[in-house]
């Protein structure tokens, strides 16, 4: 179950990216191939783990023995469908989703594996192994329905937010490291107070799975969290003052809530 605060009005690309960030899987589709070459390529879907970079890129782990990764050796054309979980129950075409058109890459950035492995704790068991690989999806286009008249084709360009936030992405794994270290209460705080969750019921902290230059990511029990910042946070200063605004605003609303 995922949930999202979002600060500001946000744009078609903005409300895309959102689903994409705050979405740990995806329905990949492939070009499958058959064993009759008169019938050629059939569209293959099949189920993955996911995370993004930064900037919104898409991060899959994919095994060289699945059916989707032998798809991509011969066509790098997959297309990624994240489906947002807001408002789960009634309709689910009531809800959004964003397809991903691009081209399945290999890559061996090493900081964008972590950000799937910090998304995905339990992939650290396998994710060394000889037959499994990170991929970076390069986005072509994206397709957004958002809800009754929200309906956008986005460009690759569009999609990805574009802002310099390097030195943020460089020190992403030291303030991860810091607030899942030493502020347990703030992460609390930020999800229970700030999100409204309950506290995880078999006593699972909550944990910074992620922060990117629009918010920061948290994970407690399989339950995904998503808190959106009121403004860019492109650097570690700027992150560490946004990281003790929210404390401020979480506190403020406990104490509210204690006066009542």
């Amino acid at each position: 179950m995922t949930h999202m605060v979002t600060k500001k009005e946000p744009t078609a690309a903005d409300t895309a990216r959102a689903l994409i960030r705050e979405s740990s899987v995806a329905a990949l589709g492939t070009q499958g191939m058959t064993q009759s070459a008169a019938e050629g390529p059939w569209p293959y879907v099949s189920f993955v783990t996911a995370a993004c970079d930064v900037d919104g890129t898409p991060i899959l782990l994919l095994s060289d023995l699945a059916e989707h990764t032998k798809n991509i050796a011969s066509d790098p054309r997959i297309s990624l469908l994240f489906t947002g979980t807001a408002g789960a129950g009634g309709d689910p075409l009531a809800r959004g989703r964003v397809t991903v058109l691009g081209r399945a890459e290999r890559t061996g950035d090493k900081r964008q594996a972590q950000r799937f492995l910090a998304r995905h704790e339990e992939a650290r068991g396998y994710a060394s192994f000889r037959d499994f690989h990170f991929y970076r999806v390069a986005v072509t286009r994206a397709h957004l329905v958002a809800g009754f008249g929200r309906i956008h084709w986005i460009e690759g360009d569009s999609l990805l937010y574009r802002g310099n936030a390097e030195s943020l992405a460089d020190a992403e794994g030291e303030i991860l490291a810091h607030m899942n270290a030493d502020h347990g209460e703030a992460l609390a705080l930020y999800a229970e107070r700030i999100l409204g969750l309950a506290p995880n019921p078999h006593g699972e902290a909550w944990r910074m799975t992620g922060i990117d230059p629009e918010g920061l990511d948290l994970e407690a029990g399989g339950v995904i969290a998503r808190l959106g910042f009121d403004r860019p946070v492109l650097d570690p200063e700027a992150a560490r003052v946004e990281l003790v605004r929210l404390v401020k605003l979480a506190r403020s609303r406990q104490a509210g809530s204690d006066s009542e």
